[in-house]
């Protein structure tokens, strides 16, 4: 069974167990980091480790969760909502490039995939983590902008789908895929600067003038 972030018993050496977990299972794999490695770089005694969590996939779970909620804090914190789609959204779709292209981001999504067939909760704790959370958030603030008159929309999880998408396209590939290990400045502002300006060339008000 899953656990939940409400069920998950904390202790003082708990940060210290999810740090030795994120270290394993990014440099590892989720298959070769074992529970004897995990504990090792925590710091801590299998007994410990199993106090904290029953199994592997629980421990990864919640590493996912973690990650995925201080990256999306982060990234809210940085973009006021309250101002126009043309600014919002380019600081969004920067944050989404960030994102997939970090060793966290690309890792995780291998992780998974690879994981997929014999631990399909695996694929859902990331999804439900990071993509879904993120996709919420983006679609709030769609709804906002829409409800201030600008932005004309009807289905904002399509909307908010195709954005995600736009701001990943070309360097995703490119990154998961290891054709390109870095990108320049230049590279990300084609892609972001792009998205920004295909997204309010189909919803933008002053599209539908």
């Amino acid at each position: 069974m899953t656990m939940t972030a409400g069920t998950i018993r904390k202790g003082r050496k708990f940060d210290q167990v999810l740090e030795g977990a994120r270290h394993a299972f990014l440099s590892e794999g989720y298959e070769r980091a074992s529970m004897d490695e995990i504990a090792r770089l925590a710091g801590v005694s299998k007994a410990t480790l199993y106090s904290y969590f029953p199994d592997k996939r629980a421990l990864f779970s919640e590493v996912l969760r973690r990650e995925c909620d201080r990256q999306a804090e982060e990234a809210i914190e940085r973009i006021d909502l309250t101002r126009p789609p043309a600014q919002v959204l380019r600081d969004v779709a920067r944050q989404i490039v960030d994102f997939v292209l970090s060793d966290f981001g690309h890792r995780v999504f291998r992780i998974c995939v690879a994981e997929a067939d014999r631990f399909p909760e695996l694929g859902q704790a990331f999804y439900e983590s990071g993509p879904e959370m993120g996709r919420a958030r983006l679609r709030g603030y769609l709804e906002a902008a829409a409800a201030r008159g600008e932005l004309v929309i009807e289905d904002f999880d399509l909307a908010a789908d195709q954005f995600v998408e736009l701001s990943k396209a070309d360097l995703f590939q490119r990154a998961i895929f290891g054709v390109q290990t870095s990108f320049s400045e230049a590279e990300i502002a084609r892609v972001t600067e792009g998205a920004v300006a295909t997204f309010l060339a189909r919803y933008g008000f002053a599209a539908r003038d």
